[in-house]
């Protein structure tokens, strides 16, 4: 499995961003895709989990950010809306295996990050 992660950036708060995630090799039968951020300082942040019919978010990014996926592509897609500076950090996604709670220690599959950043 390989992924790639793209379409970061630097926004203005309130702004928007759609991230992309470039997959190959993911079956989504047998995994789950999750995003994950992390910014300068912090520890690595679950930001949602994407496994079968279910999608899962963190608490800080619920009702802003929006997942989803084009079979036919291979492509992950984070839509962000209404950016805080707050989300400014590295966005990677990663398959393996993840759940409602986020955490990353089932994801063995990464991608490399692509940076996003809110200006305040």
């Amino acid at each position: 499995v390989q992924l790639q992660a793209s379409g970061g950036g630097l926004v203005q708060a309130g702004g928007s961003l759609r991230l992309s995630c470039a997959t190959s090799g993911f079956d989504p039968d047998y995994y789950a895709l999750g995003w994950y951020r992390q910014a300068p300082g912090k520890e690595r942040e679950g930001i949602s989990c994407m496994r079968g019919r279910n999608t899962y978010y963190a608490d800080s990014v619920k009702g802003r950010f929006t997942v989803s996926g084009d079979n036919a592509k291979n492509m992950v897609y984070l839509q962000m809306n209404s950016l805080k500076p707050e989300d400014t950090a590295v966005y990677y996604c990663a398959a393996g295996y993840c759940s409602e709670n986020l955490g990353a220690y089932g994801m063995h599959y990464w991608g490399k990050g692509t940076q996003v950043t809110v200006s305040s």
